[in-house]
């Protein structure tokens, strides 16, 4: 992958105990932010964080490196960073992909 090519990521997210709900609004507040930088939310899923799974599940694309090290370092996020480490135990964030072929499953 080059700095010029699409970015795909997984993010995964378990809230402080008892602060789920405060996770899901400072993430509402900072998935704002996705398409100023040339970014989509391409699914937000909520889990309930039974057995230790995440409270939520998040897939996002952008445009190339600079367009998320763009969303990284937006000062409207960073100054949410005391409010994210109040809420947000554990975050786990990764590259993912499409399988080949149209990209659907049932």
């Amino acid at each position: 992958m080059t700095d010029a090519e699409p970015i795909r990521l997984c993010c995964l997210l378990w809230a402080v105990a008892g602060r789920s709900a405060d996770l899901h609004a400072y993430e509402d507040a900072v998935l704002r932010l996705v398409t100023d930088h040339d970014g989509t939310i391409v699914s937000r899923e909520l889990g309930d964080g039974a057995d230790e799974t995440p409270h939520e599940v998040q897939i996002f694309t952008f445009r190339n490196a600079a367009a998320l090290d763009g969303y990284l370092a937006d000062p409207r996020r960073t100054d949410l960073a005391a409010e994210r480490d109040r809420v947000v135990a554990r975050t786990e964030l990764f590259p993912v992909r499409l399988p080949r072929g149209d990209g659907s499953r049932t």
